[in-house]
């Protein structure tokens, strides 16, 4: 298993190792010794999710409070997504940046955000299954969205008619939602506790 920290501080992409033969294939798709090595802390799973999308969805972008946050790994178990992670933490040096990685029934890589962190992804197939491990449970008090078509974030959606939830068509911008965002120091802190 290979991981490796994108561009933006929390934000991993994993490459497991696929072990395959005439029967199919087998590998380790979450370790908790490889996680605790590359974050240095270790993973609490507190709740674990899947969706079904169809092809030219987008769902996201979604956060939640912090603290706790949700930190979130992510893997596409069937079909192919583009997966999208977005610095919304104010404060931070790469506020507003996001990150893509391909996530399919291929390579099988999977994407670690820590808490703090936005999180969207459009489905490339009809079909495309997203498993996720989730630190801490749904709590919809906590739970926000930012639209993400928003011009200013200039997420490059690969979908020229993007199937957006109720909830996220009437997700605000980054800029109106300014004030529900997640702070830079308050999540390195609340990161820090966790080791």
């Amino acid at each position: 298993m290979k991981i490796r920290e994108l561009g933006i501080e929390g934000a991993f992409e994993v490459t497991p190792q696929q072990h395959g033969d005439p029967r199919g294939l087998f590998l380790e798709w979450f370790k908790a010794d490889a996680f605790k090595a590359a974050t240095g802390h270790s993973f609490t799973l507190a709740q674990a999710n899947m969706s079904v999308s169809a092809r030219g969805v987008v769902r996201g972008i979604h956060f939640a409070d912090v603290p706790p946050g949700q930190a979130k790994w992510v893997t596409c178990v069937r079909g192919a997504v583009v997966d999208v992670i977005v610095d919304i933490r104010v404060g931070s040096p790469t506020f507003g940046r996001w990150e893509a990685v391909r996530l399919d029934d291929v390579d099988r890589r999977a994407v670690y955000l820590a808490e703090g962190l936005g999180h969207g992804f459009c489905a490339l197939t009809d079909d495309a299954t997203l498993a996720y491990l989730c630190s801490t449970g749904y709590n919809p008090a906590g739970e926000h969205t930012v639209h993400p078509l928003d011009p200013d974030l200039g997420i490059e959606w690969p979908t020229d008619a993007p199937i957006l939830s109720a909830r996220d068509e009437a997700a605000p911008s980054l800029n109106d939602a300014h004030s529900l965002l997640p702070d830079y120091e308050a999540c390195r802190a609340y990161v820090r506790s966790l080791r």
